[in-house]
């Protein structure tokens, strides 16, 4: 029996992330309204993100072509009180695919910004380590690849890696006082211990010149999280 509050379900696997620390002032214009800028320890992260969607099906239906596709996105953390419940979620600055058809559908209909742009990831599994890696061409290939032990462990209680992947909820910023929300569901997950990793990435040219500085810093973390079955939620606007 399909939950009829269930928009999609999906598998998100192996979910490369690097944090970037940013100014707060450049994230307020991206804020959606009656949300605030979400924190790790003072800092406000933004996350380049390479990952997997496994098994796509919208409404309990797999859609020809559309069922396993790479995304990578740059995004944000924000909270939100609803009511007596501080909810906390993320903010897409920019979603990457290689299929045009989702491009439309999330740009024109849930407002979102998606790109399409070629795209190919390469997983490697041997016994002691993993090699995950995901590129994507934007004038040029850009790069984001990860080399970690093969064994995923529990993510701590109040790490910085429960922060990053403990946000259940997406906002869009659908007008000046006007905003979406939607609920993602997902058991805890997993992270590999990193051992290197490769970020060839422009992000002036791939996510603008607020955010051309990344081009020049390390990032504050990296990790790659295994995910994991996930279903997105029917959403709302307020």
């Amino acid at each position: 029996m399909i939950n009829p509050k269930v928009f999609l379900t999906a598998e998100w696997r192996k979910l490369a992330l690097a944090q970037y620390a940013v100014d707060a002032e450049i994230l307020k214009k991206y804020l959606p309204p009656h949300t605030e800028l979400d924190d790790w320890q003072g800092k406000y992260y933004v996350s380049l993100v390479g990952f997997m969607f496994l098994n796509v099906k919208l409404k309990g239906i797999n859609i020809p072509y559309h069922t396993n596709f790479e995304e990578v996105n740059l995004r944000f953390y924000v909270k939100y009180k609803d009511g007596n419940e501080w909810k906390r979620g993320a903010v897409f600055i920019k979603e990457i695919v290689p299929l045009p058809a989702i491009t439309f559908v999330a740009n024109t209909i849930y407002k979102e910004n998606y790109q399409t742009l070629p795209m190919k990831h390469s997983w490697v599994q041997q016994e002691h380590q993993l090699e995950i890696d995901y590129q994507w061409k934007n004038q040029k290939w850009h790069q984001f690849s990860l080399t970690t032990s093969s064994k995923a462990e529990a993510i701590p209680v109040g790490s910085e890696e429960e922060f990053i992947t403990e946000h259940y909820w997406g906002y869009t910023k659908l007008g000046p006082n006007l905003t979406s929300e939607y609920g993602v569901e997902h058991p805890r997950w997993e992270v590999y211990p990193i051992k290197s990793y490769k970020i060839d990435v422009d992000f002036a040219v791939n996510y603008g010149n607020d955010f051309a500085f990344l081009n020049s810093v390390d990032p504050n973390s990296v990790m790659l999280a295994e995910g994991s079955e996930i279903s997105v939620l029917k959403g709302k606007k307020f």
